[in-house]
């Protein structure tokens, strides 16, 4: 958790200081989130479920250097079936915020057109859903961390997918016997998106 605020602290004072310098792109961002709930005890089967994400996205770029960062604000629908005695389908609302460090490679003769890049940072979700199901507990956040590829078009179409990991619990179930207290489930998921940048 320190590590984590101490990044958030970094990209803050990056935002402040660097605006004059920077290349500064904002844009509409929309996609898919692939996820998969990873529980702590081998207890349940999972599915992967695919959900919607959709926000804004801005990008601070240092001209010259290939390095900065962006952060969007997205709504995410994650789902997410798991199975013990029966069959549960879970549900979550969030409002997700990724904060990524990010870095383009300029290709010879090609950089107006085409741009790949890597990026990787954390990312905050909020649940804004139902919070109290009969076997398990949403918890009000969590927090993941990204790995990322993508590929920038024309500079301002943005292809990207990503995997994140999640570093906090996303739910706890309480309905099982004392053997099985304690297990709790993170968020692991895939998303692939498209922005555009102006």
């Amino acid at each position: 958790m320190k590590f984590t605020k101490r990044f958030m602290a970094i990209a803050i004072a990056l935002m402040v200081m660097l605006p004059a310098m920077a290349q500064f792109k904002i844009g509409p961002r929309l996609g898919v989130d692939v996820n998969s709930l990873h529980f702590n005890k081998d207890v349940f089967q999972e599915d992967n479920r695919a959900g919607f994400t959709g926000g804004l996205q801005a990008e601070f770029m240092i001209p010259g250097l290939g390095f900065g960062f962006d952060a969007s604000v997205m709504y995410v629908r994650r789902s997410a079936t798991f199975t013990d005695d029966q069959r549960t389908e879970v549900n979550a609302d969030y409002i997700e915020i990724p904060v990524n460090l990010k870095y383009k490679l300029g290709l010879p003769l090609l950089g107006n057109i085409l741009k790949p890049y890597v990026f990787t940072g954390p990312s905050f979700s909020f649940l804004t859903s139902r919070r109290f199901f009969s076997d398990f507990v949403n918890k009000k956040s969590d927090t993941a961390w990204n790995f990322g590829f993508g590929i920038e078009l024309i500079n301002h179409l943005q292809l990207s997918a990503s995997y994140a990991v999640g570093m906090s619990k996303a739910l706890d179930v309480f309905h099982l016997s004392n053997e099985n207290a304690n297990i709790n489930g993170k968020n692991r998921y895939w998303t692939v998106t498209a922005a555009w940048l102006f």
